[in-house]
């Protein structure tokens, strides 16, 4: 019967493994689940035997990763029969398809505390497993006594006992506050003593856990901690196999030198004076060989002491030796050993003073820059960035300089910020600084933040001997054919407020300035036109008496600009061409901006408001650290210096004693808004949105205000359930999220930044760059509350179309803190499927899971173009019928007024070209599509309306891409079809009255009732 039993199990995982495709494996397990099933109703009938046969099929099934439903009790009656076999397969089931709070598990308790206090060590190795697997409250509140018992137990074999420590520490781990462990202190000294090597290994682990959260009521335990260690390093009755590769037992090393970094010092100096030789012992033994697994273990030795030399402050001497042996192990071939040797390096830059024996592997350091794995790169630059002072930085900054030109897409943002805070911190003089910055705006202008230009022109304007210098080195960088536009922002600025300095310079008269600026004019954005506007006024306004030609040519480009549909150009082109009027008035009116108050910088605030390496205080968050380093996630709080450290000096920003004046207001304001704009703007009153500082991005209003009116169209095709909340536990619905998830998804898909998702507890906010296929997202995860965000996890769900890697997020956000999580996107083909973004954390008792679309929608790989009638037409006639050209009548159109649809088809990216189709009543638009398999692909839209009826209409798109020309029409479509009327786009320019339609000719296509016609007249 046993064989038959036997033989029926293989010959089922026999038939599973023959199955040619998955729906046969399919079919056999939905059989054999029928089989059970249906013996399973006559349990009477079954002996212990049948039943374990069964069990066994049960697991084989679940671990396939098929459902099973039934037969939980089955299994958990079998803890209770008297026969191994049956009790094996009992507990082994039940760990495995139970969690710790199904009811079955109930049942079971009495039968584990049986066979825990009874005479079967078989019995209590098996219950003491699966206690320690399922690790339950029920199982902590029920069993721990008697778990302790068996582990302080001196009749118990060393077997039990071990697995005793083990299932304590997990349900220490799990239930805190259910397992009493109040006064071990003596009995966890007690248990260090252990000769076995196999207890204490796990008796360690106990005490790991147990100083981890109160290390001040287990003082006892130290020196016995220390004596272990000395065994250990002395080779002391050893037995050969806890002996690895020659290394006696490095994982009770590894755990014994993590207990002792729970301990702030060591008072005793004799037991100061023996660790340290086992230190030194460690250090001094350790070297690279060739054998991988014992450089691993004895790896992993010598890193764990050295955080503990760190976290003990050891005397220079020690601090040398150990600088030394990391400089030996960041030149070795090795990139594993390469990482952890910078790594390490780092965590010693930060606390302790040993900056001057870094300095001697510098280049070693800089060599590991340009390593081909990027996770050394990283830590390379880390360190770099941590060893730099006044006396290294100009060497560092130059190598940084030089990197930037070879660096990759995801580290560039990083590489800049941090060259901008050397330069600025150790600058030797600010003509050096000027030269840094510009350097870096123009290698990597892409990465550069507006954070780091406001910063130069404040400098500039405080120090007047610094101005000429920067005015001349901005013109140089505009006589470059191809400069990035935020380089034409910080040139235009600087050459506007100081440019009248170079006068007497060859190249450098109002006029030869104004012309070298004006070429940069086609090439940039709204933004960056308004500053364009304000150089020309000021170049006016130095120029006095002006030269005729140069007013009527800046004077023109006022009266261009004064019907610009962009508000804040308007306003400038306006106020500018009624001053320039004033004549010699313009010199007060437009005289130089005022010195900035003296700051702190932007970058160098948010540098030291991020969290430190605080390993010389405890060991938890030496490693809390270490797992937020290895992430690009950057942790923002509003917390002082720890230990009450002032700030490191920077730059003063004037020469001279510093101003009356106390007021902070923000200098990039004055830069963006104040800039030659002559409306005074009120200060607005503090938001209720605690963590609008936080988070520095355009979103929604706190929940506390009134929502605004989406002004952006909707791409509600898209939108699915899939945004609705998830709750976990008890306190099902308590979490709702703060405003519409679907009203913010859409804002989002016409914009670049703001509030993804926000409730009480969190505000997720986005911030975006998109060039050609490529773009650059951060998530801003804020924590709203005094209290940390646990067990954080973001998961990006991509669809096939995107390539898409966001750094790894912490676990934990602190208290009033940001996290910033860069996510790098690659479009690899047209497709209008969405992201998702899986995200989930746990606050006090809530345990709150949301999945958000993410906006890496196809209008974001869009760029707009203009095009004349010159270069549509050849190009539209270039193209054929289907499917590079594909045509639709779209009814159910809301109805949208012709100048509203263009502006709804301008903010994706669509330019309109008015006036390019003789029927007023008809659209013609254009863009530019990128995707790693396209390239820069045209794309040509005609829009036919029918004023009889404008919920329909005729839609034509063409590219040269037929996968391309069907998705683009029909995102194009459900923009159309499903625009909520809150939310259409308004007018942009209200002040400016809209361009009357052109007339229609004699000969004027006819409405869509005669496609042929129509067609004829646009070609």
């Amino acid at each position: 019967m046993a064989m038959s039993g036997m033989r029926g199990l293989s010959v089922f995982i026999s038939d599973i493994r023959n199955c040619q495709n998955k729906e046969q494996e399919r079919l056999r397990v939905d059989k054999e689940l029928g089989n059970i099933r249906t013996r399973f109703k006559n349990e009477k009938a079954l002996t212990p035997y049948e039943k374990k046969k069964y069990v066994w099929k049960m697991l084989y099934i679940y671990m396939l990763g098929y459902d099973v439903d039934f037969g939980h009790m089955e299994a958990v009656s079998l803890i209770s029969a008297p026969k191994y076999p049956e009790k094996q397969v009992g507990y082994i089931v039940t760990s495995s398809l139970l969690n710790e709070n199904h009811d079955f598990l109930r049942m079971a308790i009495n039968t584990v505390r049986n066979d825990i206090i009874g005479r079967n060590e078989t019995f209590q190795c098996l219950a003491l497993t699966m206690v320690g697997n399922i690790g339950g409250r029920e199982f902590a509140e029920s069993l721990a006594p008697d778990v302790q018992k068996l582990l302080l137990s001196s009749s118990c074999r060393p077997l039990v006992r071990k697995k005793a420590a083990l299932c304590l520490l997990r349900l220490y781990r799990k239930n805190p506050d259910v397992v009493n462990v109040d006064g071990w202190a003596d009995r966890m000294a007690q248990l260090l003593d252990e000769r076995d090597l196999g207890v204490l290994t796990s008796s360690m682990s106990l005490l790991v856990a147990l100083v981890s959260n109160h290390h001040e009521a287990y003082w006892t335990c130290l020196p016995k901690c220390v004596k272990i260690l000395e065994r250990l390093a002395r080779n002391q009755d050893i037995p050969q196999e806890y002996t690895y590769y020659g290394i006696p037992s490095p994982w009770l090393q590894v755990k014994t030198m993590r207990a002792l970094q729970y301990f702030p010092t060591i008072e005793d100096p004799n037991t100061r004076r023996s660790l340290f030789e086992v230190l030194q012992r460690i250090l001094m033994g350790t070297d690279v060989v060739k054998n991988v697994n014992k450089n691993n273990a004895s790896h992993a030795v010598l890193f764990e002491a050295l955080a503990l030399v760190m976290h003990l402050d050891a005397e220079k001497e020690m601090m040398s030796q150990c600088v030394a042996l990391l400089g030996k192990f960041i030149a070795v071939r090795e990139p594993n050993i390469r990482y952890l040797g910078l790594e390490n390096m780092t965590r010693m830059l930060m606390v302790t003073d040993v900056q001057d024996i870094i300095k001697r592997h510098q280049a070693q350091i800089i060599t590991s820059l340009k390593d081909p794995d990027i996770s050394i790169r990283r830590r390379a630059l880390d360190l770099l960035y941590g060893m730099c002072d006044v006396s290294n930085a100009k060497d560092i900054v130059e190598e940084l300089l030089q990197y930037l030109s070879t660096a990759e897409f995801a580290m560039r943002e990083e590489l800049s910020l941090k060259a901008a805070i050397l330069a600025e911190k150790f600058a030797p003089d600010l003509s050096w600084y000027v030269d840094v910055i510009l350097q870096l705006i123009d290698k990597a202008g892409d990465f550069v933040s507006d954070d780091i230009w406001f910063r130069v022109v404040q400098f500039v304007t405080n120090n007047e001997d610094l101005q000429p210098y920067a005015a001349a080195k901005a013109r140089e960088y505009l006589d470059k054919p191809a400069i990035h536009e935020t380089m034409v922002k910080v040139s235009a600025y600087i050459l506007g407020e100081f440019g009248h300095l170079l006068a007497r310079r060859p190249g450098c008269s109002p006029k030869e300035i104004f012309n070298i600026i004006h070429e940069k004019l086609p090439t940039v954005s709204t933004s960056t036109i308004s500053i364009l506007l304000s150089t020309y006024a000021k170049i006016l306004m130095h120029s006095q008496p002006p030269d005729p030609e140069l007013q009527n040519q800046i004077w023109a480009i006022f009266k261009k600009y004064e019907s610009s549909i962009e508000v804040e150009i308007q306003q400038r082109a306006v106020e500018y061409f009624a001053l320039s009027r004033k004549g010699a008035a313009l010199m007060d009116i437009l005289a130089e901006m005022p010195k900035f108050p003296e700051r702190q910088s932007a970058l160098i605030k948010k540098a030291e408001d991020t969290e430190v390496d605080t390993a010389e205080q405890s060991a938890i968050k030496l490693r809390a650290q270490q797992q937020s380093q290895t992430s690009n996630a950057l942790v923002v709080t509003d917390q002082h210096h720890a230990n009450g450290i002032p700030p490191v000096s920077q730059l003063s920003l004037v020469k001279m004693p510093s101003m009356s004046s106390n007021d902070d207001s923000s200098a990039d304001q004055r830069l963006s808004q104040e800039n030659g704009t002559l409306s005074k703007v009120d200060s607005q009153p503090p938001s209720v949105d605690h963590l609008g500082d936080l988070l520095a991005i355009e979103g929604p209003p706190s929940s506390s205000v009134h929502p605004q009116p989406s002004t952006d169209s909707g791409l509600e095709g898209a939108v699915v359930e899939a945004t609705a909340i998830v709750l976990a536990g008890e306190q099902a619905n308590s979490v709702q999220p703060i405003g519409n998830i679907a009203e913010r998804f859409h804002a989002l898909c016409v914009k670049d930044s703001g509030v993804l998702y926000e409730d009480p507890y969190i505000q997720i906010g986005i911030k975006a760059e998109w060039r050609s296929h490529q773009g650059h997202l951060v998530l801003f995860l804020g924590n709203k509350n005094t209290s940390p965000l646990v067990s954080v996890q973001a998961l990006i769900l991509p669809p096939t179309h995107l390539k898409m890697e966001l750094s790894l997020v912490p676990e934990i956000i602190p208290p009033r803190a940001q996290v910033q999580c860069p996510l790098e996107i690659i479009n690899l083909r047209p497709s209008r499927d969405v992201a998702v973004l899986d995200f989930s954390y746990k606050f006090g008792n809530d345990m709150v899971n949301v999945k958000l679309h993410l906006p890496a929608v196809l209008n974001k790989f869009l760029q707009p173009i203009s095009i004349s009638a010159e270069e549509f037409f050849p190009q539209w006639r270039s193209l054929p019928g289907p499917p590079l050209k594909l045509q639709e009548v779209v009814r159910g159109v809301r109805p949208l007024p012709l100048l509203e649809m263009a502006n709804l088809f301008n903010s994706y990216h669509l330019t309109v070209s008015p006036g390019l189709d003789p029927n007023p009543n008809n659209l013609v638009a254009s863009t530019t599509f990128y995707s790693e398999s396209t390239r820069a692909m045209l794309c040509l839209i005609r829009i036919e309306t029918d004023p009889a009826d404008r919920t329909q209409l005729r839609m034509t798109v063409s590219s040269g891409d037929p996968t391309l020309t069907f998705e683009l029409k029909e995102f194009i479509k459900e923009q159309l079809v499903s625009i909520p009327t809150a939310t259409r786009v308004p007018a942009q320019a209200p002040s400016t009255p809209p361009t009357p339609p052109v007339a229609q000719p004699a000969s004027a296509p006819a409405a869509l009732t005669d496609p042929g016609a129509m067609l004829a007249a646009l070609l």
